[in-house]
């Protein structure tokens, strides 16, 4: 039986939560394992996730019917290729009242496709009320809070506040030092070509931090993999 196509919209209803970074994250993980990835950016006005990967990621216009038809179109191919689609904050209501609009998440269980939320949790409620708005409209939804603690701390009460997500699962990604994160922002760097062959001109550093720092990511990322894996097996049985 081949394994379920794993279509991720990484997402906020709120800017500056860190949902590029966590789809450029996505990303690179699956291009350090060596897996091919497709990836959409639906920020048409500075598409600085797409920018990243231009071998990989497509900008679409989620408000307009040929964007989304370029988007959806692709995410119900079941071909094993992992799908990354950076949502916009601008975009995350029309995103899901399309999803709702056209029964993406019903065709896509019948086309062996898995649509996985990470939504991206900030210290308001309306996000969490978001969040639970999505997950009773879709009981079988997979829902994962992200906690970027760099860009939207949660501060002391962040176990409180991610219980208010109703999440499968939880991602963290750490806050780095501020002269690791300014080496993160060079748009130049591919983080899985970092792993792989480290660029010469950086500093011995800010290499072993940012190295240090994205191992535990990547194995989150892998073990939250491995859990969908299962849940998806044992649904199918």
């Amino acid at each position: 039986m081949s394994r379920r196509t794993l279509v991720y919209f990484v997402c906020s209803p709120h800017s500056r939560t860190g949902v590029t970074t966590t789809a450029r994250l996505l990303t690179d993980y699956y291009l350090w394992r060596g897996v091919t990835v497709e990836g959409f950016d639906t920020d048409a006005r500075e598409p600085s996730y797409a920018l990243r990967f231009p071998d990989s990621a497509t900008v679409v216009d989620i408000f307009d019917v040929r964007g989304q038809i370029a988007l959806f179109d692709r995410l119900l191919i079941p071909d094993e290729t992992p799908k990354v689609v950076d949502v916009w904050s601008r975009s995350f209501d029309q995103l899901f009242s399309v999803i709702a609009e056209i029964g993406f998440l019903e065709e896509a269980e019948r086309m062996d496709v898995e649509p996985i939320v990470l939504f991206h949790a900030d210290a308001s409620q309306m996000a969490a009320s978001n969040a639970r708005v999505l997950t009773s409209a879709w009981p079988n939804l997979w829902l994962t809070a992200v906690n970027n603690e760099g860009a939207a701390p949660l501060g002391p009460a962040a176990h409180d506040i991610l219980e208010n997500y109703a999440a499968r699962a939880k991602i963290l990604l750490p806050r780095l030092e501020a002269p690791i994160a300014r080496a993160l922002e060079e748009p130049d760097l591919s983080l899985s070509g970092l792993l792989m062959d480290s660029p010469v001109v950086m500093s011995l550093v800010v290499r072993a931090a940012l190295k240090n720092w994205l191992m535990p990511i990547f194995t989150q990322f892998r073990s939250h993999e491995l859990r969908i894996a299962l849940q998806s097996s044992q649904f199918l049985r």
